[in-house]
């Protein structure tokens, strides 16, 4: 019998068939985030907000360790209403501290409430998070990245930029590298990889998907 072709670099196919990114297929709990969440565009404001949020309580931690306590995150934090979270005070930041089903940091706890506030004053100013974090959406590569050279892209001009501007801003933990993480998740830029089974689909979502 004839031995199936490797996937290419940076891509791995799964015990159901399908190729993806290799991150994509390195854990259960990666396989229905990586095909049906991340790089699709969002336009909500409250997924965008909690993306933030949690992108924030990633810095130095994995995703994967986030994704696994996203649904205690949106418990504890009232489903990322950001008008609910701005109104938090000491006893709120005090029962977060002692939920150990979430990542018990208190200054990530707190910029989250911070940020909360912060995002009330953006949308008043812009109109919606999603008008204004599109607004640093970049030209699209001329070309897809291999998987070597994704590993290596942690920062973007664009994801500079919108860091710069929300820490102008007011806003905490949202430095370039956790910027370009919430590009990338959100559907801003589309960074699956040539051969992934998903970027197609990716691809046509964006190409649909009407700008706030």
């Amino acid at each position: 019998m004839a031995s199936e072709t490797p996937p290419a670099d940076g891509l791995a196919t799964g015990p159901d068939g399908v190729t993806r990114c290799s991150w994509g297929a390195s854990a259960s709990e990666y396989l229905a985030y990586h095909d049906t969440e991340w790089g699709f565009p969002v336009s909500d404001d409250i997924r965008l907000f909690e993306k933030l949020s949690l992108e924030g309580f990633q810095a130095g931690l994995s995703w994967l360790t986030i994704l696994r306590k996203r649904e205690a995150f949106r418990a504890a934090f009232d489903g990322f209403d950001y008008a609910s979270v701005a109104r938090y005070g000491g006893r709120d930041v005090e029962r977060l501290l002692a939920d150990a089903a979430i990542v018990r940091h208190r200054g990530k706890i707190e910029a989250v409430i911070n940020n909360a506030s912060r995002m009330l004053e953006l949308v008043e100013a812009e109109g919606s998070l999603a008008a204004y974090v599109w607004r640093f959406e970049p030209e699209p590569r001329t070309a897809v990245l291999d998987g070597a050279a994704l590993a290596e892209l942690a920062t973007t001009p664009a994801s500079h930029a919108l860091a710069k501007d929300l820490k102008r801003r007011g806003w905490r933990f949202v430095g370039p590298t956790t910027v370009y993480a919430f590009m990338q998740a959100m559907g801003l830029v589309d960074d699956h990889l040539d051969g992934c089974e998903a970027r197609p689909r990716v691809e046509a979502a964006r190409a649909g998907f009407r700008r706030p």
